[in-house]
């Protein structure tokens, strides 16, 4: 969610260059940025513990002499190493999370149900607090489509609609239930003019996704098979993606793609909403518990995840005839 607001930084600043600290394996997400240096953060070898984040302090003054540190995560490790950067004399700036209006939503009693300010402005502010106000124009198309690997384009069927599904989430309160999904996926097989495809990562979920390849023809499972890099690649080709309130939400977002995400125990109100994503493309129900967790991490305090289990296969459907024109 970051991607958007950088690169309109970018865009109205630019003298501006950036180092973005971050794990290797989300490089190929900032790839596109202009005037950006990446910087690999190791959290588990080097950069593990508080020892780790003075080095990591430490790696980072050797790359540059920053004018500026703006604090995207605010989080133990970020705090300290912007602390750091502090001591040393360079002005900081961290992200303001709106803890207490979010806990607002979320909990049982006397919800105060209401949009509350994006996390992409909330980026935005950080670096408004340092002198670059950012005029953010959220319809603005963040990355240009990519195209698809080699190996991937033969597979594509040139008369059907692409549409990627991609089913699971971290926690068990955002992702729609495998049997629920599997519904779904039955039903838009039966319109001949969608090719679909499925991703996930991990052993356990490339094998449920193999299953219903298996079980269904029109289902290509993509799990496994390309690097994040080539992911990114085959995201920008679909004409729709379809996902929980999870990371390919947002992947899509950066090239346009629209989303029919899926909501449970969160809710686009908390301000995750995917960037210029039609809020008609949201799939959820109205029901009092929900929602109950800004991050989809706390268990349902009800027992029976409700707001998955009872949330229509035919309304996930129904959204996808309509935005593809099936």
């Amino acid at each position: 969610m970051t991607i958007p607001v950088l690169q309109q930084l970018m865009e109205q600043y630019p003298h501006v260059h950036l180092t973005i600290i971050t794990q290797p394996q989300f490089f190929p997400i900032f790839l596109q940025l202009e005037r950006t240096e990446l910087l690999a953060t190791e959290i588990k070898q080097r950069h593990k513990g508080i020892a780790g984040a003075f080095r990591l302090f430490s790696d980072a003054k050797k790359k540059n002499k920053y004018q500026a540190v703006a604090d995207l995560h605010n989080v133990l490790r970020s705090q300290l190493v912007r602390t750091l950067f502090r001591l040393s004399g360079t002005p900081v700036a961290a992200i303001n999370k709106g803890r207490r209006e979010k806990k607002e939503l979320t909990r049982k009693k006397n919800k105060h149900l209401r949009q509350l300010k994006t996390t992409f402005q909330r980026y935005a502010d950080v670096f408004a607090k340092l002198g670059f106000p950012i005029q953010l124009n959220t319809n603005a198309t963040v990355y240009e489509k990519q195209e698809a690997p080699s190996h991937f384009s033969s597979l594509l069927l040139a008369e059907k609609k692409k549409l990627l599904i991609a089913p699971f989430a971290k926690h068990a309160e955002k992702m729609y239930p495998v049997e629920k999904m599997k519904n779904v996926i039955a039903l838009l097989q039966q319109n001949n003019q969608l090719q679909i495809f499925l991703l996930g990562g991990g052993k356990e979920e490339k094998e449920i996704l193999s299953n219903w390849q298996d079980e269904f023809p029109q289902a290509i499972n993509l799990t496994g098979l390309y690097s994040l890099e080539d992911e990114l690649r085959i995201i920008s080709t679909m004409d729709a993606v379809i996902s929980m309130d999870s990371a390919n939400m947002h992947l899509a977002s950066l090239f346009g793609v629209p989303v029919i995400s899926i909501w449970g125990a969160t809710h686009p109100y908390l301000g995750f909403y995917g960037w210029a994503q039609d809020k008609e493309n949201a799939t959820q129900i109205d029901i009092y518990c929900k929602p109950c967790s800004v991050f989809g991490n706390k268990p349902c305090y009800r027992g029976d995840r409700a707001c998955m289990h009872e949330l229509p296969e035919i309304m996930i459907v129904e959204k996808v005839v309509k935005l593809l024109g099936l």
